[in-house]
C-alpha cells in the first residue's frame, strides 16, 4: 500500500517551490515530495534527485516523468551534493529536502532484509556502494564490537546481552533467525516497540554510513542555497534528529569575538535562520493512514 510521503504539505509549504527555482531531493524514494515540488515550480522549475537504491530510482522515475525534462537523477548518496551541482552547472539552488532513513518500500520488501515483520536476507544495504551487508556485520565483529555499534546506533539498552547471544547463535543468515535470538533476550510482553527495533536501526545505520552521510550533506546544502533558500530536513530517530537540531543550531548562530580576546576559529554572521523553534510533526490524521510517520521530525532553516 503507497502512503502519501510524510509531512507532505509541509514539506511544500516549507519550501515554498517557485516557476523557475532549482531545488534538491537529497532522497527520493518512490518520488512523491519530488512530484509535488516539480508541480509547484512549474512550468520551469527544475529538480535533481538522489537515491542510491537503484530500485527506488527506478520506482522514481516513472513517477515523474510526466515532468522531465525538468527532473535530473542521481543514482548517489546526497553527501555527493557538490559534485553533482556542479555537473549540472547550478552554481546555487532554491530549495533542499533531505527525507532520512529507510522508504516504506524497502521495508516492505523482505529480501531487502530491513524488517524484523518478515522473514528475508540479512541484507539492508541502500545501494551497491555499501561496503558491508548486515549478515557480514553480524557474523564478523566481535562480541564488544557488536555491542558498542548496536549501543550507540540503536540507544538499546540490552547491546551486550544482545551481542553475547549473537556470537553465541551463529551463522545467524535471515532476518528471522536474528529476530528470535533477539526475542529470547527481549521476549514480546505486548510493548507497542517490537524488541528488534533498535537492533535492527542499528545495523541499518552501520551498514549504510546514515549518520556519516547527513554530518557530509548538511554542510554542502546550506553552502548551495541562494539567499531565501530552505532546507527541511525529516529525521525519524534521535540519533539523526540531533544532529539537523545541532547544526542548525550552530548555523544560526552569529560569531563574535570579544574585543581582545580570541575564541572562535572565526568571526562570522549567522548563516541560517531557523524557522522551526519546535520540529514539526506529523498530524493524528496522517499517523492513523501511515503509522510509520509516527516518529518523524521536520526541521527547518532559511538561508540569510
Amino acid at each position: 500500500m503507497q502512503h502519501k510521503p510524510v509531512l507532505y504539505q509541509e514539506i511544500i509549504h516549507a519550501l515554498q517551490p517557485r516557476d523557475g527555482g532549482r531545488y534538491v531531493d537529497g532522497t527520493l524514494g518512490a518520488g512523491g515530495h519530488a512530484r509535488g515540488i516539480l508541480e509547484a515550480c512549474a512550468p520551469s522549475g527544475l529538480l535533481l534527485g538522489f537515491d542510491v537504491d537503484p530500485q527506488a530510482l527506478a520506482l522514481a522515475r516513472e513517477t515523474l516523468a510526466p515532468y522531465e525534462p525538468r527532473a535530473h537523477f542521481a543514482q548517489a548518496s546526497h553527501s555527493a551534493l557538490n559534485e553533482w551541482l556542479k555537473r549540472l552547472g547550478w552554481d546555487s539552488v532554491d530549495g533542499v529536502l533531505l527525507d532520512l532513513g529507510a522508504s516504506s518500500m524497502q521495508f516492505d520488501n523482505p529480501e531487502r532484509g530491513f524488517s524484523f515483520m518478515r522473514d528475508g536476507a540479512l541484507d539492508m544495504r541502500f545501494g551497491v556502494n555499501a561496503t558491508m551487508s548486515a549478515e557480514e556485520i553480524v557474523n564478523a565483529f566481535d562480541e564488544s564490537e557488536l555491542a558498542d555499534l548496536i549501543f550507540r546506533y540503536g540507544e538499546e539498552r540490552d547491546a551486550r546481552k544482545i551481542a553475547r547471544a549473537i556470537v553465541a547463535n551463529r551463522p545467524l543468515r535471515t532476518t528471522g533467525e536474528l529476530v528470535a535470538v533477539i526475542e529470547k533476550i527481549r521476549p514480546r510482553r505486548g510493548d507497542k516497540i517490537h524488541p528488534a527495533t533498535q537492533t535492527f536501526q542499528a545495523l541499518r545505520i552501520a551498514v549504510n554510513d546514515e549518520l556519516g552521510a547527513v554530518e557530509k550533506t548538511l554542510p554542502q546544502a546550506v553552502e548551495a542555497l541562494t539567499v531565501g533558500g530552505r532546507l527541511a530536513v525529516i529525521s525519524f530517530h534521535s540519533l539523526e534528529d540531533r544532529i539537523v537540531k545541532e547544526y542548525f543550531r550552530e548555523q544560526s548562530k552569529e560569531l563574535v569575538n570579544p574585543p581582545y580576546e580570541r575564541i572562535y576559529e572565526e568571526e562570522r554572521p549567522a548563516r541560517t535562520k531557523a524557522l522551526t523553534k519546535k520540529p514539526i510533526t506529523p498530524s493524528e490524521e496522517e499517523i492513523r493512514e501511515n503509522p510509520r510517520a509516527r516518529s518523524a521530525k521536520l526541521r527547518i532553516v532559511e538561508k540569510l
